[in-house]
Order: C-alpha cells, then structure tokens, then sequence
C-alpha cells in the first residue's frame, strides 16, 4: 500500500543538509519513507492532501513520567522546591496500582501526540511493595495509541531510613531491580531497525539508589547492549547533598561509577561546570534538557548554548506533568530557545536550532537515529505536520519554519507514526479517550485526596 502526501507548502527535513522543501511530497510504503521530492508525486493508493501544513519529522520525547499526569497542579506543592516537592508525593505516589499507570501513561501520550510526539521515553521508577509489571502495564497503554515507545525501567533503592529521600514502601532491593530489568529487556527489547518497542535502565538519581546500584545498571547495560538514564545535577539541593553524601559533585560521581559512557543521557544537567560539560561531551553523553520543568521548580537555567558550542547531543523533553503541569513539546521547543536567551542574548539559539533539539537531537540521544529524526528515504514515517492559516500563524508566513518556535500553532493537525495516522484534523484517533480522561480524573481525586 503506497500513500502519498502531497501538496506540502513546507517540508522540514533535518536531513544531512538540512533541506527545507516546498510544494514537497513525501511516499510512504510499509511504514518506511521511499521517496521525497518537490512537485508532482506519481499516483499512490492513498493520496493525502497537505496543502497549508508545514511537515517535520515527528518529535522525540526523551524524558517523561506518565504516570505524574495524575497529579498535576497539587496546590500543597505548587510553589514548592524539588525535594519538598518529592518528599510530599512520594506519600501519595506509593498507593499507585496498575490500572493507574495504564490510564495516566495513555492519557500522557495522547496529550503528547496531539504535540507532533511520535516517539517518547517514560522513566517509572516507583514500584511500591506489593505491586509488580508497571512498566508491562505502561508498554501496553503505549502500543494502543501507536507510539514509538523506549520505556526506561526506573528503579529507587535508597530509601529515607539509608540516607535517601524515598520512604521504604516504593524502594526496591537491588536483586529486584536487577532481576526485573534482564525480564524486561528479554520480553520486550527489539533491537531492529525500526523498533517501536526498546528498553533502557534508569536508577532514578544519585539519591534515591546506592552507589552499587549504579555501578551494576552500568554493568547490566553494557551486557545487554541497551541504553541508560538518570536524572543528574537538576538542583543545588542535588550538588550539596553528594559532596555531602559522596564527596564528589554529580558528574564526577557518574564517572566513578562508569556512566560516562556513549550509553547515557541524563535528564536536566542544569548546574554544570565547564569541566562538567566537557567531561559530558568527550564521553558522548546526551542530555534531555526540560526547560518548563527547570522553571517551574526553579531550578535554574541549563547551560545548553555551551553545550551545543561542545559538541554534546541535545534533546528535548516535557519531564512529568507534576513538575510541568503539562506535557505539550511545542511549549518545550518555545522555552528551550527563550530561556537561552534570557541569559546568553539574543542570538544564543535560533528556532532552527531548537527544533533539531526536538527531532534529530533527540533521536541521536535514542541512539535511533538510524531511522528516526529526520524525513529521508529509508527512515521510518515518523511525521508531524502543522497548520499554516490559523488565527495564531497569521503573519508569520515569511519563515514558517521559525514561526513554529516563535508563534502558537497551539497543537498537530496530523500526527503519523511508523505511516499509520493517529492524529488527524487535530484530533487523537481513539473512541475510547473521552472515557478515559474521566477514569483519570477519578483516579487522580482520590490519590490526591489519599482515597485511592
């Protein structure tokens, strides 16, 4: 079956060029891109207009916690500074159950979808005693929307009483995180080109697991030939209690227990030093940078602009929805170039240069940029595409391209994924979502009113 797309006012490619078409055409066959070109296409079984869009290729997601989409906006931590924040939904996080992480991560990627989202990362790191196969429960809410799906099987084993921050009842032993990630990776883990389905291992941070566990999800990795992730270096909180607690700052402690590798990408890395990033850069380390969620908390502002100038692979992520309240890309891809900006100047990013962060960026980060990130022959039918005569884009038709960063296409009019369409007229294809969104919001009452 060979679909056509034609009629393209814009094509981003983010192909080695960096070629931007118009009046373009893009066929698609098995899932698989077999030709892009201006004009004319040759007839297709299916033929989809696309005149007054803009086409990418579908954005990369490489840092999210589904299931936080039930407790956005808590008022008791709104305003609240990371480990408070953490200390107070770690109490309301521990009574999770299975069908709560089905229903927030499919609500979670519905929402990022109706962004351009076309492949996303999860980190689920609780697993509260007594519960088991979450991340089974998100792979399964993931393959019934059609995403491109690299869960990352989270883990915490430093609990409050050892020194950490979480309380006993969502730690696990270290034979339990170990033991659940080879089933993981044995059951789902598919390292052909184009996977919809792979699996990563991620400690949650360095003070939340032991030093052991780090230094044995590295070795597991390698053995396993499969990415990993953490989140490091996000707060001054982070950097004081490891000099504290390890004697080393956050990317030091990485390299003492053999994470500076081509394997890892790190959520945040927002207080780095110059030897920090290079560090990062030389070891070919990626970083999942979440510009709303650094605001929101107030972290700080990540040092993006040095590391571009260093050479390190960039990517972009919405974190979860407890910290961002929202898991919307376009926002990310916004705030990623304004809050350069306001420190490093004007001329700090371009729009260009954010929505490669987005796409390429975050497919390199993926190690899936063989065939993801970018719309080439070969790759895989990962497309976005965006109206051009809204209300919002009016004006903004001298460089469309950057009006995507700078204007509010508000959200995707058509979303494809391994060439099958999941969101059309700027809605999700699913019956069962209005149904769903209802499910979520009685799940979220009662967890944050202690009920559930």
């Amino acid at each position: 079956m060979k679909t056509i797309l034609k009629n393209i006012d814009y094509l981003v490619t983010m192909n080695e060029k960096r070629d931007e078409l118009e009046d373009a055409f893009v066929v698609v066959q098995d899932g698989v891109i077999t030709d892009v070109g201006t004009g004319t296409p040759s007839p297709g079984d299916i033929e989809i207009d696309l005149s007054g869009r803009i086409i990418l290729p579908g954005f990369v997601n490489t840092h999210h916690h589904f299931y936080q989409s039930l407790f956005r906006s808590v008022k008791e931590v709104a305003s609240a500074k990371l480990f408070d924040w953490l200390v107070f939904l770690y109490e309301r996080w521990k009574n999770l159950d299975n069908e709560a992480i089905y229903v927030s991560s499919k609500v979670a990627i519905c929402e990022l979808m109706m962004s351009g989202v076309t492949t996303t990362t999860d980190m689920l790191y609780l697993h509260p005693k007594g519960r088991s196969e979450f991340i089974d429960s998100e792979i399964e809410a993931a393959r019934s929307t059609g995403v491109r799906f690299h869960p990352t099987r989270g883990s915490m084993s430093l609990s409050k009483k050892d020194g950490g921050l979480p309380p006993d009842s969502v730690v696990q032993s270290e034979r339990e995180i170990i033991e659940d990630s080879v089933r993981l990776i044995e059951k789902y883990h598919d390292r052909g080109k184009n996977a919809m389905l792979r699996i990563a291992l991620a400690p949650c941070s360095p003070f939340s697991v032991t030093e052991e566990s780090m230094i044995r999800t590295a070795e597991l990795a390698e053995k396993f030939d499969v990415l990993l992730h953490t989140h490091l270096a996000e707060t001054r909180d982070e950097d004081d209690f490891c000099i504290q607690k390890k004697g080393l700052r956050p990317v030091e402690f990485m390299d003492k227990v053999g994470w500076l590798n081509r394997r890892s990408w790190f959520a945040h890395l927002v207080w780095l030093s110059d030897e920090d990033i290079r560090k990062l850069s030389e070891n070919d380390c990626g970083v999942a940078h979440c510009p709303s969620s650094n605001m929101r908390l107030g972290s700080g502002i990540a040092r993006v602009k040095e590391m571009k100038e260093a050479g390190m692979r960039i990517s972009l992520a919405v974190d979860g929805s407890s910290s961002n309240d929202t898991g919307n890309m376009l926002l990310e891809i916004r705030n990623a170039l304004m809050l350069q900006r306001v420190l490093k100047g004007a001329d700090a990013l371009t729009p260009r240069d954010v929505l490669e962060f987005a796409t390429l960026g975050g497919a390199r980060v993926l190690r899936m940029d063989d065939f993801i990130g970018s719309v080439e022959v070969g790759k895989s039918a990962d497309l976005a595409a965006f109206r051009l005569d809204t209300l919002s884009m009016a004006g903004g038709l001298s460089d469309p391209v950057a009006s995507l960063v700078l204007c509010d296409p508000h959200k995707s009019d058509m979303v494809m994924v391994n060439g099958k369409i999941r969101v059309q007229n700027g809605r999700v294809i699913d019956s069962e979502l209005p149904g769903l969104i209802k499910r979520h919001n009685e799940i979220s009452s009662k967890l944050i009113g202690g009920e559930y």
